[in-house]
């Protein structure tokens, strides 16, 4: 079971929302430090361990300079990705570029920063080289194809578009060695918010063996592997968060089974993990505006899926509470849903939940990573700010929120007062 605690008190909130107006995000600091700390720990063994943190999951500089203090990198997959690592202090071969269908800015940026770029395909090779040249290391991604099983999240690996089969990756770094390339290292990423602790071990069993046959095969000793990231957040009250102190054995175990006889025992391993590290740590804070009964009871918020794509997209579930009723009986059955002009901008179908009134604050849960990262501005909505719950109980604006002005800002050809 995990627990679901909001880590601001009813009386601070409304202090809160009398300076920054609802919906906005909210990240708890103190809570995102620990938690890094705690995965490098369950890691401690392993040579060299890195954590690139996915830059996707929650782009603020704030945030990945508060990463960058606990030791972690960062995962890129674009241009504007890169350089948000860049002002956050996050440089070199502490940033891997791991993008797919990448622009020729993108791979120049990587190399002036000194980033290793971790290619998606063997025609990106030719690609790179005459667009920015090729860098000191290089990383490919592996895709096992139909070995490995998917989720609704990043979908099956033989129908997903990442990633190199086995035969392109023997043939792809035999390319690279033969260009003068000799620093390499290994990447895959076959698995997305997933909870079983076994599951990242059979990932780093097989990335492992694939890393003993590239040795006997082509001489090559991988600086790194990296094992992506996939691990998964409860999202559910009744759900178990992943044992990282487990999974850390389990990668220990395997490690030593086959790598250290092989020669491999000062490979780095590595994750990319985002949701895993900021996702419990992130609050959307909203204001009840309506409640409609039709054929259902209907309660809308100030918020909507463009402040929280993840339940209209996927179908996932978000826990919800309504501030200052924690307590009370889940005696009413509602359907919480923003304003967009779309049936599926709901944050909760069905859900128990306590007596609900115009005006009340409701908190859902876990949205430090990809909630306000995954906004949008259909129906002409207007992203919400960031904040930082800081370690010292004082709360940091991160993030403003957007503005009409803004929204317009881009258009050309237009004219005259926007209020």
């Amino acid at each position: 079971m995990s627990k679901k605690v909001f880590p601001v008190s009813q009386q601070q909130l409304e202090k809160i929302i009398e300076k920054y107006p609802t919906p906005f995000h909210i990240y708890d600091e103190k809570a995102i430090r620990l938690n890094m700390r705690r995965l490098f720990k369950a890691f401690a063994w392993a040579p060299g361990f890195r954590e690139y943190y996915a830059v996707k999951a929650l782009p603020n500089p704030r945030i990945l300079q508060i990463l960058r203090e606990e030791g972690a990198g960062a995962d890129c997959s674009s241009l504007p990705e890169l350089i948000l690592s860049e002002k956050a202090g996050i440089t070199g071969e502490r940033i891997m570029l791991t993008s797919n269908d990448t622009p020729a800015d993108e791979f120049q940026k990587a190399i002036e920063l000194g980033a290793i770029i971790n290619l998606d395909d063997i025609s990106h090779i030719e690609y790179l080289e005459q667009n920015a040249g090729l860098p000191k290391i290089m990383s490919f991604r592996y895709n096992p194809g139909s070995i490995v099983g998917g989720n609704d999240i990043i979908g099956k690996p033989e129908e997903a578009k990442y990633g190199l089969t086995r035969k392109q990756l023997f043939k792809a770094y035999k390319i690279m060695q033969q260009k003068g390339v000799g620093r390499f290292g290994l990447h895959t990423m076959v698995i997305s918010n997933e909870l079983n602790d076994n599951a990242f071990v059979a990932t780093a069993k097989m990335m492992f063996k694939l890393a003993v046959d590239l040795k006997n095969q082509l001489g090559i000793s991988l600086e790194f592997i990296n094992l992506g990231g996939g691990i998964g957040i409860p999202y559910r009250p009744e759900e178990h968060e992943v044992n990282l102190e487990a999974v850390g054995q389990g990668i220990e175990r395997v490690y030593k089974e086959i790598l250290v006889p092989a020669g491999l025992d000062s490979t780095e391993i590595a994750f990319e993990s985002g949701r895993a590290i900021t996702g419990p740590y992130g609050y959307l804070v909203a204001t009840v505006l309506h409640e409609k009964k039709t054929y259902k009871d209907y309660i809308g918020l100030d918020a909507s899926m463009a402040n929280l794509m993840r339940p209209g997209m996927y179908g996932a579930y978000h826990h919800i509470v309504v501030v200052g009723k924690e307590d009370k009986p889940c005696t009413k059955i509602y359907d919480i849903t923003g304003s967009l002009c779309e049936n599926c901008d709901k944050f909760a179908i069905n859900r128990n939940l306590p007596e609900i009134q115009i005006g009340d604050r409701v908190v859902i849960f876990d949205t430090g990573a990809h909630g306000h990262s995954m906004g949008f501005n259909y129906n002409g909505k207007l992203r919400s700010a960031e904040l930082l719950l800081r370690e010292d109980g004082e709360v940091e604006l991160i993030r403003r929120a957007e503005t009409m002005t803004d929204y317009f800002a881009t258009l050309t050809g237009f004219s005259g007062s926007i209020m």
